[in-house]
C-alpha cells in the first residue's frame, strides 16, 4: 500500500507540475491573448512611440516569439496587449502572469533567476558611462568625488558600487526613476555621469538634442547578457521561445534585426547609432545559452 500510496503521490506531483509548466500557453489558448511586457525608454531595445506603439529589437523578436505561439496553438488570431514595466516592477508582473513575455533590456542573472525563467541571450552588453564631452572624465578613477546617475532597480547600481569599494573612490550616486530621466539628470548637469548599458547610452545620446555634448567613456564594468523574460518552470513556453531565437539566429533574421535598430535610422528622430554587434554577440549567434551574467565574469 504504501509503494502504491507513494507512486500515486509522485504522479500527482508531476501532474500539478506540468499544469502549472502549461499554464501560460493553456492561458492563450483560452483568451486569444498574449501580453508583451515592454519598456518606455530603452532605446533601441524597447520603447513606446505615442501613447501605445511599443517598438524596439527585443519588441521585435517577442512579436515572432508570438507568430511561433499562435501556429503552435493554431489560434486564428492572437491580439498582443502592451503593458510598460520598470526596471522595480519587470520581476514582479512577470511572477504574477500580468506579463507573459518581458520585451525590455533585462539582465539574466543567478539573483533572478531564483524568480523567473530566461530565453535565450539575444544580446550582450557592455556597462560603461557616459559623460559630458566637455568634461575631464575618461575613466573610473576620474569619479572621485563626482556625482554619478544610474536607474533604480538595474544591475549596473550594483557594479558602480561595487567598483567604488574596490578602489576606494567616493562616488555620490543618485538614483533616477527611469533611463530618460537617467539621462535628463546628466543633461541638465545634476551628475557627471551616466552608468549603464553602452548601447542605451549610445542611443540616449544619439536621439538628445546635442549629441556631440556627451561621450561613452571608461573602463567595461561589466559584460551582461540580456534575454526575454518568463513565468520559472513555465517549460513548454520557454521551449517555443528557445526554439524560436535559435531559428532567427540560425537562418540570419538576428542580423536583420541588428542593422534595423543599431546601423539604420530609428524613430522617433530616425538618427543612426552605427553600431556593429560585438564580437561576443557575434559568437553567440553561432552557439546560442542562456547562461546567466555570473558565468562571463568567471570566464574572464
Amino acid at each position: 500500500m504504501k509503494t502504491i500510496a507513494t507512486l500515486l503521490a509522485a504522479l500527482l506531483a508531476l501532474g500539478t507540475a506540468a499544469g502549472a509548466s502549461a499554464q501560460t500557453l493553456d492561458r492563450i489558448r483560452s483568451t486569444g491573448v498574449v501580453t508583451l511586457g515592454v519598456r518606455d525608454s530603452s532605446l533601441p531595445m524597447s520603447y513606446v512611440l505615442g501613447t501605445n506603439q511599443a517598438v524596439g529589437f527585443q519588441v521585435d523578436i517577442c512579436q515572432q516569439i508570438v507568430a511561433s505561439i499562435k501556429k503552435r496553438l493554431n489560434l486564428p488570431r492572437v491580439e498582443v496587449r502592451y503593458q510598460v514595466v520598470t526596471s522595480q516592477n519587470r520581476v514582479p508582473l512577470v511572477k504574477n502572469g500580468t506579463v507573459d513575455l518581458e520585451c525590455g533590456s533585462t539582465t539574466n542573472n543567478q539573483a533572478r533567476q531564483q524568480e523567473v525563467a530566461f530565453a535565450l541571450t539575444t544580446y550582450i552588453e557592455e556597462v560603461r558611462m557616459a559623460v559630458r564631452a566637455a568634461s575631464n572624465i575618461r575613466s573610473i578613477k576620474d569619479l572621485e568625488g563626482k556625482t554619478v546617475v544610474a536607474t533604480t532597480g538595474t544591475t549596473s547600481v550594483q557594479h558602480l558600487r561595487r567598483n567604488s569599494r574596490a578602489t576606494g573612490l567616493k562616488i555620490n550616486e543618485i538614483l533616477g526613476k527611469d533611463h530618460a530621466e537617467s539621462f535628463l539628470i546628466l543633461e541638465s548637469g545634476k551628475a557627471d555621469a551616466w552608468v549603464i548599458d553602452a548601447g542605451l547610452l549610445n542611443a540616449s545620446i544619439a536621439n538628445s538634442r546635442n549629441p556631440a555634448d556627451f561621450a561613452v567613456v571608461g573602463e567595461v564594468l561589466n559584460t551582461e547578457p540580456l534575454a526575454i523574460m518568463m513565468s520559472k518552470d513555465d517549460a513548454p513556453l520557454k521551449a517555443l521561445a528557445d526554439e524560436t531565437i535559435r531559428e532567427m539566429m540560425r537562418f540570419g533574421e538576428m542580423k536583420t534585426l541588428w542593422n534595423k535598430w543599431y546601423s539604420q535610422p530609428i524613430p522617433p528622430r530616425n538618427v543612426r547609432l552605427n553600431m556593429e554587434p560585438p564580437a561576443a554577440l557575434q559568437q553567440l549567434w553561432q552557439n546560442p545559452n542562456d547562461l546567466p551574467m555570473e558565468s562571463y565574469a568567471a570566464a574572464k
